[in-house]
């Protein structure tokens, strides 16, 4: 797994800084330039790694430590705080609670995995005792509603969709509201998979999610995007509020360092991590 390699090569870092004799600038720095290079071949964005190099130097201030101080301690400290700093958003993730119907919209680039993501996770909480549904708002995608549909009577899901409504702010708001009126307590819309260049599309999201007002809106992300990971993230989060990060095909050949940088844009946490295309 990708996310396993990068944590043995930050490992093996502080590992090798722990064994050396004496704790000097030059040993830090080897230390920090191996977590910088495993951080950056993992795909996690230049700056974030850069900020955080800067900031350990920052806490990590080798004269001013007294001899008395155990200075691997505080260096392995100030690096495990900046890599949690890295990941952690600060706010835990909007949780739907059985009962109460809430609405989740689920956003990403084209082939992220979207569709498959929204039945998953509607089928992870009709296994914990939810009354998930799933509405098709993508109508830019030839087969999409058939996809979902597939997804869905194979999982045993209600769901909602049209061949004819182009319209996916009209299909959004009417299988919404149809959901809501058979009680359903998890209603999950899936919407057109965009890229950042296409206004449009961002501008059709942004309707979808004002028409439905969904509680969370999960930003779905293939691990495999890379750098790019970061302006695509801070794009979604500056037209919808993205409160949550899916990370998709977690088994590919992906380096996975996009999804810290994309937690990192959006502010929000990885709440699944998903692998390749089947269902259970």
């Amino acid at each position: 797994m990708v996310l396993a390699q990068l944590g043995g090569s930050i490992s093996r870092a502080i590992q090798q800084m722990s064994n050396a004799t004496i704790i000097d600038e030059k040993v830090l720095n080897e230390c920090l330039n191996e977590i910088t290079r495993a951080l950056l071949q993992s795909d996690v964005q230049f700056k974030l790694v850069r900020d955080m190099q800067t900031n350990i130097k920052k806490i990590v201030n080798l004269d001013d430590l007294a001899a008395g101080h155990n200075k691997r301690k505080i260096i392995q400290q100030a690096i495990f705080n900046e890599l949690c700093k890295m990941l952690d958003p600060g706010k835990p993730a909007f949780t739907p609670k059985k009962g109460k119907t809430s609405v989740v919209m689920f956003v990403g680039l084209q082939g992220s995995g979207k569709t498959t993501t929204c039945t998953k996770y509607a089928y992870y909480h009709q296994k914990k005792g939810w009354k998930p549904a799933l509405v098709c708002a993508d109508t830019f995608r030839a087969g999409a509603f058939d996809q979902l549909k597939q997804n869905a009577t194979k999982a045993k899901i209600p769901f909602y969709g049209s061949y004819m409504e182009s319209d996916p702010v009209k299909i959004a708001v009417e299988g919404v509201e149809r959901f809501k009126k058979e009680n359903c307590d998890l209603i999950i819309v899936d919407t057109s998979g965009r890229h950042k260049q296409e206004a449009a599309l961002f501008e059709e999201m942004r309707q979808v999610s004002e028409a439905t007002k969904p509680d969370l809106v999960i930003f779905v992300m293939d691990s495999s995007i890379g750098q790019a990971a970061f302006d695509q993230a801070q794009a979604f989060k500056q037209s919808v509020a993205v409160g949550a990060v899916i990370v998709t095909k977690m088994d590919g050949h992906a380096k996975g360092g996009g999804a810290l940088s994309a937690v990192a844009a959006t502010k929000s946490p990885v709440i699944f991590l998903g692998t390749w295309r089947a269902h259970g």
